[in-house]
């Protein structure tokens, strides 16, 4: 086939399918005719991306700050963007489920990885200083890391784990929101009064999270993986990646808080309030938390032991510092 004979060939194509929508191809070719040619700054709205760091104080670290949060939240839409299409898929094949996890696991190295900005590009004394103007402000007030838990495992496996026996898929989706493990990092234990970050949090975000694990009920990709055949669940291959997952999502990624924190919050064996109000020294270690997202995976040793290889060592601010 020649070009002319290529040429006529996509454009028959292209009037049947405007013809079956009921379009005309004719204003189509016109509206190419006049369209301008496109750029990368203008597809990927390049202008707009850099002139969203707005600094609060004059500290330049404070835009080092902002840009990796920012980068940050885009890397959880990726993960999002690939749990979505785990949840809504028909098909069980493994090699779809596989394909996905490894590559929400590629996001998460990218993150742990990058972390260093963090905890070794700023300034201390800057950021002791500007964080003053970020109050109430907290990356504990990210939606998009609370979205990816709902999507990955049952409210109840949220809980907190001092009350996770307690409850079950048998309580309503509003009182295991309720009981979710993130609000103790957020809440005085000794008067149980909430943060205004919390506060502010479930004002603008409870709907809107209740309402997914509503739609998610049943459908998580922890009941995803239970409901694949037998001879899937029990592919090698798929059970190291959702292990790896979990590792990834509620051990490495919190410890990389951990050091972050350790960095700029404590010195001299003091501790220093996160902007938010956290209890970051009570909340963070995965070992407190105990977040797994796919529990049947494990030994009940393996439970009852989750996060603690990982964070002994990191109360030891010292090596922090090497």
């Amino acid at each position: 086939m020649n070009d002319k004979e290529r040429i006529e060939s996509q454009i028959a194509k292209l009037a049947e399918k405007y013809k079956n929508s009921g379009q005309d191809l004719s204003s189509y070719l016109d509206g190419l005719l006049y369209q301008r040619y496109l750029t990368y700054w203008d597809y990927i709205h390049l202008d707009t991306l850099l002139s969203l760091q707005v600094p609060r104080t004059h500290f330049p670290d404070e835009e080092i700050f902002i840009m990796y949060h920012q980068i940050t939240e885009l890397y959880f839409k990726l993960i999002l963007h690939e749990q979505k299409q785990l949840v809504d898929v028909v098909s069980q094949e493994a090699h779809f489920f596989i394909e996905k996890v490894n590559r929400i696991n590629s996001y998460y190295k990218a993150l742990i990885s990058s972390f260093s900005i963090m905890i070794k590009g700023m300034e201390r004394e800057q950021f002791l200083q500007y964080r003053m103007a970020l109050l109430p402000a907290s990356g504990f007030q990210s939606a998009q890391y609370r979205m990816i838990e709902v999507y990955a495992t049952p409210l109840e496996n949220l809980v907190h784990h001092t009350e996770r026996d307690r409850f079950s898929s048998k309580n309503s989706i509003e009182e295991l929101f309720e009981h979710i493990y993130w609000k103790k990092g957020a809440t005085d234990k000794a008067t149980g009064e909430k943060t205004l970050t919390l506060k502010q949090f479930e004002y603008r975000y409870t709907p809107r999270l209740i309402r997914i694990a509503k739609q998610l009920k049943d459908t998580t990709i922890y009941h995803k993986y239970q409901k694949l055949p037998e001879e899937i669940k029990h592919n090698k291959t798929l059970i190291a990646a959702l292990k790896k997952l979990d590792i990834n999502a509620n051990v490495n990624w919190p410890l990389m808080h951990m050091g972050s924190a350790y960095r700029y919050l404590a010195k001299d064996n003091k501790a220093i309030d996160a902007t938010g109000g956290t209890n970051w020294k009570k909340f963070l270690p995965p070992s407190f938390q105990k977040v797994v997202f796919f529990p049947e995976l494990y030994s009940k040793k393996e439970l009852d032991n989750w996060g603690k290889q990982w964070v002994d060592h990191i109360f030891n601010p010292e090596k922090l510092e090497q």
